[in-house]
């Protein structure tokens, strides 16, 4: 069997109010290298393409296992609506530059929207869902709708004292299109899987959901 594709799309903004945010390394970091060791092919874009901004607060949780990963962040492709094909998976990780470039993407919209029509699978963790809530199926039914789903609660936003700098609450968002919200308790390892969409909470979800996101493509 050929190795399985996999797309992970990131950020490209890179403030929240008057601070630097961007993409979240380890939840970009952890699955890709997990994913890597399955000996999956993995192409990394971002929304504008370039240098992905990473949340200044992201890299403490760098012991050293990123630097390939983080390699890859450093001239990306943009994403074009070329790749809502050729692939068996898509995966969006989070950090708070998501909120604002991944629902504001048309294109982002169009390939998230293809993976949920031709039944691919569909990864996702902390505030990377922003890039599912404009996502539908051609008869305009929200992707997330009677689905569980997982993401940043509101919870969580309110302690990290952002609820003011995000655009939307994610959570509340959720709710709002549809989707059946579950969660753990604040900062603990909470992933879920309905189908062939694959969601966690928070940062400390990302090995669970990269693992869920493998489950269900060797399934």
């Amino acid at each position: 069997m050929s190795a399985k594709k996999v797309l992970i799309v990131v950020t490209s903004h890179d403030k929240i109010g008057d601070h630097k945010t961007g993409l979240w390394l380890e939840e970009f970091a952890v699955p890709y290298n997990e994913f890597k060791k399955q000996g999956y092919n993995i192409k990394v874009v971002s929304i504008e393409g370039g240098e992905v901004p990473l949340d200044p607060n992201s890299l403490e949780g760098d012991n050293g296992d990123f630097e390939e990963a983080k390699s890859l962040l450093k001239d990306t492709p943009a994403l074009t609506r070329e790749d809502a094909h050729g692939f068996d998976a898509i995966y969006l990780p989070g950090g708070h530059g998501t909120v604002f470039d991944f629902p504001n993407s048309r294109d982002l919209q169009v390939v998230v929207s293809q993976f949920a029509q031709d039944g691919k699978v569909i990864g996702s963790v902390c505030h990377g869902p922003t890039g599912l809530v404009t996502a539908a199926y051609e008869d305009g039914t929200p992707i997330v709708k009677g689905k569980k789903v997982s993401a940043f609660t509101d919870s969580e936003e309110r302690e990290m004292k952002l609820t003011e700098e995000v655009p939307f609450l994610l959570e509340t968002r959720l709710r709002e299109l549809g989707a059946e919200f579950v969660n753990g308790d604040n900062w603990t390892d909470f992933a879920v899987v309905d189908g062939k969409l694959v969601t966690g909470q928070n940062p400390q979800s990302s090995l669970s959901v990269a693992r869920k996101v493998i489950d269900v493509l060797e399934s």
